[in-house]
């Protein structure tokens, strides 16, 4: 790749596999795609909890909390400083959030029906929209039909 000598703007980092990542955009981007998860929360080195659940959602807003609760983890990026991507011992992937001496490891759990990927983000009142959207199409061509 080169670049104009003039211009002291520099390559975006491309992270593989090993790395820190510090931009929120970047941080939300990689955790929109894990689903099921066990975790690790640590606080001084010291374990607080840990389980397993499903990330339900992530988002970037400074008011709101990172919650863990009855299985489901919502994550708001806001509430760490940056995450650490690495490998554990058997070579499973590790989304480390840190937040000073706060650490919440999520491990991905992989799913072996590819199903259950498909359907993970589809809740009720999208697949209602989903069938609200195919019926209306189908009224609008019954309606041309009879003209």
């Amino acid at each position: 790749m080169s670049t104009n000598p003039a211009s002291n703007n520099k390559p975006a980092p491309c992270i593989v596999d090993f790395g820190t990542i510090v931009n929120k955009d970047d941080i939300k981007r990689l955790l929109n795609d894990l689903c099921h998860v066990r975790y690790f929360h640590s606080i001084d080195g010291q374990s607080q909890s840990e389980g397993q659940g499903y990330i339900l959602e992530v988002f970037n807003e400074p008011n709101q909390s990172t919650l863990i609760a009855n299985g489901s983890i919502y994550i708001n990026v806001q509430s760490f400083d940056y995450l650490q991507l690495s490998q554990s011992f058997s070579q499973e992937t590790c989304f480390d959030l840190v937040q000073e001496h706060r650490i919440l490891r999520l491990i991905p759990i992989s799913v072996q029906n590819s199903e259950q990927i498909l359907t993970r983000n589809i809740d009720a009142a999208t697949i209602e929209a989903m069938v609200t959207d195919v019926l209306s199409a189908r009224l609008d061509v019954q309606l041309d039909d009879d003209f």
